[in-house]
């Protein structure tokens, strides 16, 4: 029986190609571990996110290339995910924290926090570690969609006492409302505004975490400028209704971050737009109508479903109230190719360095 070698493998694996990163998986450094034992072989394939849509497709590919290996009997195909993210700073306000993506929208009434809530449960639910941070100072509403309006503990670290994010649906959650009296309006100004943005950045535990999802205000405000100055946005989604009048709202919130990245280290990408509340009354269509004119990406709509409502009022998001509805599906689907946009991103923006071969 032929010796099969390593070499033999990585060979072997160089025709399966990542289809969002264009490379093959070897050049990109996922196959790790491999082992071989007579004609068994075995290893391991490590992707960019846990979330990604072509996980089968890899595997399936990855044992078939090295199944046609002479010598070969038996092939053992592990596949894991680690997120990459940017180079991290050790004095930023969240040094876990591998991606920062806002969720934003301009105006109210759009769906946007839950959008926001079921991205975040999507994530984790398809192994990420997610953290989603309620930025919505005039009237947060995640710790009701989360359902956890628990009050958060302190513990101390290091660099002093933390708020210990609560948590719901395997997701870290914090929010303005967790903190406040929920029978007082907040009544601030844009110095107060960017303190509390600051306070639930780096006074929060946030910890190690794939993905962190920040749910902004409507609208163009202080919220959305602190957060933008603050962290490194790895990008914003937007969200909007599809009729006519929501596309040219929601490309003015386009434009505020494409001017608030004018001047810093890098642009702030938009990973894309997200149809809500489509069909019926509102129509159809105009979210991928408006990213097709404003050219940025089309994550995907949402059908207007009661069951997306029921999810937010009782706590339990559709994701997960309703798994195989066609909300839920939607969402699954936004939040992997959102998670795909993620890794291209980080991919095309790190600085070069030499790839395992």
């Amino acid at each position: 029986m032929p010796v099969v070698t390593e070499q033999q493998v990585l060979d072997a694996l160089r025709v399966v190609q990542d289809p969002d990163l264009h490379r093959d998986i070897v050049a990109l450094g996922f196959v790790k571990e491999i082992k071989i034992c007579d004609g068994n072989v075995a290893f391991k394939v490590e992707l960019t996110t846990p979330a990604c849509p072509v996980k089968e497709i890899l595997k399936e590919e990855a044992h078939t290339a090295v199944a046609s290996i002479p010598g070969v009997t038996l092939v053992n195909v592990e596949m894991t995910a680690q997120v990459r993210g940017r180079a991290i700073d050790p004095q930023e306000l969240i040094p876990g924290v591998r991606h920062v993506i806002a969720v934003a929208s301009g105006k109210g009434g759009v769906g946007k926090s839950t959008v926001a809530v079921n991205l975040a449960v999507a994530l984790a639910a398809m192994g990420a570690k997610v953290g989603l941070l309620d930025a919505d100072i005039y009237g947060p509403s995640i710790p009701t969609m989360m359902g956890n309006t628990n009050r958060p503990l302190m513990t101390h670290s290091p660099t002093g006492p933390k708020i210990v994010p609560l948590q719901a649906h395997g997701v870290l959650l914090m929010s303005l409302g967790s903190l406040l009296d929920p029978d007082k309006a907040v009544v601030w100004r844009g110095p107060m505004i960017h303190k509390a943005v600051v306070d639930l950045l780096n006074e929060v535990n946030w910890g190690d975490q794939d993905y962190l999802i920040v749910d902004l205000p409507p609208g163009t405000g202080d919220a959305s400028m602190s957060l933008a100055k603050l962290v490194p946005l790895t990008g914003v989604v937007i969200v909007m209704t599809p009729q006519q009048l929501a596309q040219e709202i929601a490309n003015k919130s386009i434009l505020m971050f494409r001017t608030l990245g004018q001047g810093m280290e890098r642009a702030i990408p938009i990973l894309g737009i997200v149809e809500n509340m489509s069909g019926s009354v509102f129509g159809t269509g105009g979210g991928q109508s408006a990213a097709e004119r404003i050219g940025v990406p089309f994550l995907g709509r949402v059908m207007l479903d009661p069951a997306v409502c029921d999810g937010g009022d009782s706590g339990v998001p559709v994701s997960i109230s309703h798994p195989e509805s066609a909300p839920a599906t939607a969402f699954r689907q936004i939040a992997t190719t959102l998670a795909a946009r993620v890794s291209v991103l980080e991919y095309e923006t790190r600085d070069a360095e030499p790839v395992p071969a």
